[in-house]
């Protein structure tokens, strides 16, 4: 039995280390004491669960053969390399889940009782994603983002548009184009992205639900609705560091895109569009509901759907920090006047 607790012992080790680094991030880095106990639970539980299996007691300790165990010297490159918390608690997420699949594995050969280390696993794998959520990376509170489509914009000139909206005071523009092919869509966002570059104050750049496009062209954030791919997928495609904003319509769709690590949510439609036509409006008592949760109020937001300067204000006046508009923008024969008077009436509101 001796090679078996060896086995054991090492990924008990390992599986430990790899939780106690999940329990640092979520109790220094999220300051979240349930997430903090329920890491230190998962690390007492892994302990008792070694300690009853059928083994000669002490046999694990007197394996252990650390200057002669022939994996010390092996490395990666990759082991050295971590760029944030998120990549350091995604690392060890990893480094728990394959320790605890060995226990599992090798505790039936042992006849211990290997179920516990399954639910062990299991339950590390939701702990793993709590704290990778908890260190999603979180948007700016934008005041306005102008959604922009080329065929919204008199004479398609969404250029102008653009250079009018940052000029207007939009800190965030979003390219929507569902329309153009593959080989247009990347020549337009890079296009995008050197427009917002020029400018000498930060504009955030946002692709409407391709990643890999958001990726290739540089921008900032992915956009994505309820049925588009989740944030988790989204940074798979184009980096942890990618934003991903969600689109929702109600308080539960908010909480499910707060827990899956969205950066920030598209509250909407606030009111009928012929942008985006919908069958039902979720309006301004959904942005009171959303604000009247603290959970979700913390999360950056911008109201979305036939919003105009004629009726922000009802919207301003229920508490929204933020807006997002499309046609209102991109039909103006003056859109940077329209933006200028958006975010004044946000500013104002806000201050």
């Amino acid at each position: 039995m001796r090679s078996e607790a060896r086995i054991i012992d090492a990924n008990r080790n390992r599986a430990g280390e790899g939780l106690r680094v999940l329990e640092d991030i979520a109790r220094f880095a999220l300051d979240d004491e349930a997430l903090t106990a329920r890491c230190k639970r998962a690390r007492h539980e892994l302990g008792e669960a070694v300690a009853v299996l059928p083994l000669p007691a002490g046999l694990g300790l007197s394996a252990r053969d650390t200057p002669g165990d022939v994996g010390t010297s092996v490395r990666t490159e990759r082991e050295y390399e971590r760029s944030d918390p998120t990549s350091v608690a995604a690392a060890a997420c990893g480094r728990v889940g394959e320790a605890l699949r060995s226990i599992e594995e090798i505790a039936k050969c042992v006849r211990g009782d290997a179920a516990r280390f399954e639910a062990l696993r299991y339950e590390a794998y939701e702990v793993g994603r709590l704290v990778s959520a908890g260190l999603a990376p979180i948007a700016p509170q934008w005041r306005l983002c102008v959604l922009l489509t080329a065929s919204l914009c008199p004479g398609g000139d969404w250029e102008r548009v653009a250079r009018a909206a940052i000029a207007g005071g939009a800190d965030c523009l979003q390219l929507r184009e569902k329309e153009l092919s593959d080989r247009e869509l990347i020549s337009r966002a890079r296009r995008f992205v050197e427009i917002a570059r020029e400018s000498p104050r930060r504009i955030w750049v946002i692709i409407n639900d391709r990643p890999d496009i958001a990726l290739l062209c540089g921008a900032d954030g992915v956009h994505v609705g309820q049925g588009d791919l989740s944030p988790a997928d989204v940074r798979a495609v184009a980096g942890r560091g990618m934003l991903v904003g969600v689109s929702t319509s109600s308080v539960e769709s908010a909480r499910a895109a707060n827990a899956a690590g969205a950066s920030s949510v598209g509250l909407g439609p606030m009111f009928p569009s012929t942008t985006k036509p919908k069958d039902v409006i979720a309006g301004v008592d959904y942005l009171r509901a959303y604000l009247a949760e603290p959970d979700l109020a913390s999360l950056p937001h911008l109201c979305i759907g036939g919003i105009t300067p004629e009726n922000a204000g009802e919207l301003i006046d229920a508490g929204a920090r933020g807006l997002a508009v499309s046609s209102a923008v991109c039909g103006a024969e003056d859109p940077e006047g329209v933006c200028a008077e958006l975010v004044g009436s946000v500013e104002q509101s806000v201050s």
